[in-house]
């Protein structure tokens, strides 16, 4: 649930004011309702390729997930998620791709640079992405392949870390059209107002009920992981290796181990976090610059 809100909610914060979303996946329909409570969104189209998803399994979690299929901003389209970017010419503020393990067969190619690109090329001026990365069931190699693929075509993403207790089991990749600049304080008064209450309410229910929990949440940048990715491999249609890869190491329990990897290169991201002097002391104390390195 937490992974899901994370999602739909740090594009949809850091995003000045969006209105309209793509959400490729549906499951439970948690992703895409994390956008329904955002006061300016007017248009949310969810990408499904299994009819049943939404039409009966969304209908046993209409409490967590707002109703959303009901909701009248919503449109579901039955299609292949690269078939229909490819082939749509609507734009849109927010893309939020939640697929299935990559080693499932098949779901590798919604991993690969040429999909990310497709991506990119739906997205308005200073758009947004967001994409589900597992560390579980998944080994370094695997995780970071998929890492420097999202960062080949978002070059100045960052990757946020779904963990409890220290231990990290999901992380998002959160890409966008040219750099990403956060104003802290203003994010930090917008979830105070009224109309935002339904917001803070979904991310309370998960344990991010504050600007600071949620931004707490940053793990690193793509400058800040530029060596631990030195050896990735790209994963492009052309080979998919990164499904065969993945399903390798479904037996494996390294995600914990993964994740104080990422950590250990995290350093503050000043030039993200634009805030004022107290609000940056805050943000420094929740985020130091080298995480511990015990379990």
């Amino acid at each position: 649930m937490r992974l899901q809100r994370m999602l739909g909610h740090i594009p949809a914060l850091v995003y000045p004011q969006p209105r309209s979303v793509l959400v490729v996946g549906c499951g439970a329909g948690v992703t895409a309702s994390s956008f329904v409570v955002h006061p300016g969104v007017e248009r949310i189209v969810i990408c499904e390729l299994e009819p049943l998803i939404p039409q009966v399994v969304a209908t046993y979690f209409e409490v967590e997930n707002h109703f959303v299929i009901k909701d009248r901003r919503v449109e579901v389209v039955y299609d292949d998620a690269r078939h229909y970017i490819l082939t749509t010419k609507e734009n849109f503020d927010v893309i939020t791709s939640d697929p299935i393990h990559p080693w499932v067969k098949g779901a590798a190619v919604l991993y690969t640079r040429e999909y990310f690109e497709l991506c990119k090329k739906r997205l308005k001026p200073g758009g947004v992405i967001t994409q589900w990365v597992p560390l579980y069931e998944s080994n370094a190699e695997a995780v970071k392949s998929e890492v420097a693929t999202f960062f080949e075509v978002f070059p100045e993403g960052s990757v946020w870390g779904n963990d409890q207790g220290g231990y990290g089991y999901d992380t998002v990749l959160l890409g966008q059209v040219g750099p990403l600049q956060i104003n802290v304080d203003e994010l930090v008064a917008r979830l105070k107002r009224e109309d935002h209450r339904a917001v803070v309410n979904s991310l309370s229910d998960v344990g991010l009920g504050s600007a600071f929990d949620l931004l707490s949440t940053y793990a690193a940048g793509a400058g800040d992981l530029r060596p631990w990715l030195a050896d990735a491999q790209i994963n492009r249609d052309r080979n998919l290796r990164l499904q065969y890869l993945a399903g390798m190491a479904a037996s494996d329990y390294s995600e914990g181990a993964i994740f104080r990897e990422i950590l250990s290169h995290r350093k503050y991201p000043k030039q993200v976090f634009g805030a004022s002097a107290t609000t940056t002391e805050e943000l420094k104390k929740r985020l130091p610059q080298k995480s511990p390195t015990s379990p």
